[in-house]
């Protein structure tokens, strides 16, 4: 079994903190809880995995906030990276 980190709870993807294989569970917690996702495809460490499904154009959340958007829908579960994301720029002021 891997693991995962979730930053914060209205996230909808965790990070891996192991390599894992299509069809492995990864646990996370959830404030006091601990969940688990089955991960669909390899995701390598350090990446995301999707939480929730994410639909085309639609946000991916990490540290509460719009860190991307989907180029294509991404299903619960899925290795979430540049194959299927694009960076949302943000200015600094």
């Amino acid at each position: 079994m891997g693991k995962a980190i979730l930053v914060k709870e209205k996230d909808n993807v965790v990070t891996s903190v192991s390599d894992l294989k299509r069809g492995e569970e990864a646990t996370y917690g959830v404030g006091s809880k601990t969940k688990q996702i089955i991960v669909s495809e390899d995701v390598p460490f350090g990446h995301k995995i999707a939480l929730t499904k994410i639909v085309k154009e639609g946000d991916i959340i990490k540290y509460g906030e719009v860190i991307g958007k989907a180029k294509t829908d991404i299903e619960v579960g899925e290795w979430v990276h540049t194959h299927n994301t694009e960076e949302t720029y943000v200015p600094t002021r």
